[in-house]
């Protein structure tokens, strides 16, 4: 019996991937970056972050030291701790600037708030960051329980981030149904580790699963 919807937060409920490209956009002429092929800028960005983020989740190292990592590598510079830190920064402000929720993620809370469900959140991220996020873009309220994976043993889609959350919530992973647009880690990690899954295909790229949705609005609570 369905009790819980879990909601992933990044390009679930927020749109991170457009914030992340409009703060990057905006911060490449203060490095004096080339601008003649911008989404090439944006792609190497997304494909470091996507890299490191992931040894983050991994307990590799710390969230401070994957920003450090970031900028490195992305800039190809040797810099020192401080120096990666004023860096990063000037991304940070930008991409913080730009945080929205999308139009439908409000109405898909309520909705599951309304049919006396708990509505909860599984992120891998640094609890601390990603409140400030949930609370500038207006969703904390929404929301009954938050859990960031940094208070976890493992981030998604290890199954002991799931068991964590689910016993979290004091409910049977059966009784929860995990709602992400990454189809690694929040559907079939879900679905793993034996909570219900369905996909947020915003861009219609996965059209392999069954279960999905291209928009919040599209979440079906019944039976």
């Amino acid at each position: 019996m369905l009790k819980a919807v879990l909601f992933d937060l990044d390009d679930t409920l927020v749109d991170q991937e457009g914030a992340s490209r409009a703060a990057l956009l905006d911060w490449l002429p203060e490095l004096g970056l080339d601008l003649d092929d911008p989404e090439e800028q944006v792609a190497a960005w997304h494909a470091v972050s996507e890299e490191v983020y992931a040894r983050y989740q991994r307990r590799e190292i710390t969230f401070l030291e994957q920003r450090r990592s970031r900028v490195r590598e992305f800039l190809g510079a040797d810099t020192t701790d401080d120096e990666a830190d004023e860096l990063f920064s000037g991304y940070l402000t930008r991409y913080e600037r730009a945080w929205r929720a999308f139009d439908d993620a409000v109405p898909a809370l309520r909705t599951v708030r309304d049919a006396g469900l708990v509505v909860a959140l599984l992120t891998n991220g640094d609890a601390t960051h990603q409140g400030r996020k949930l609370d500038r873009t207006g969703l904390a309220e929404h929301l009954d329980v938050v859990v960031a994976s940094d208070d976890l043993p493992a981030g998604k889609p290890d199954p002991r981030a799931y068991a964590a959350t689910c016993e979290i919530l004091g409910l049977a992973p059966g009784d929860v149904l995990m709602v992400g647009n990454d189809v690694e880690k929040d559907f079939q990690g879900a679905l793993d580790a034996g909570l219900g899954a369905v996909l947020l295909d915003r861009a219609d790229r996965h059209p392999e699963v069954a279960d999905r949705i291209r928009g919040l609005g599209e979440l079906s609570l019944g039976g």
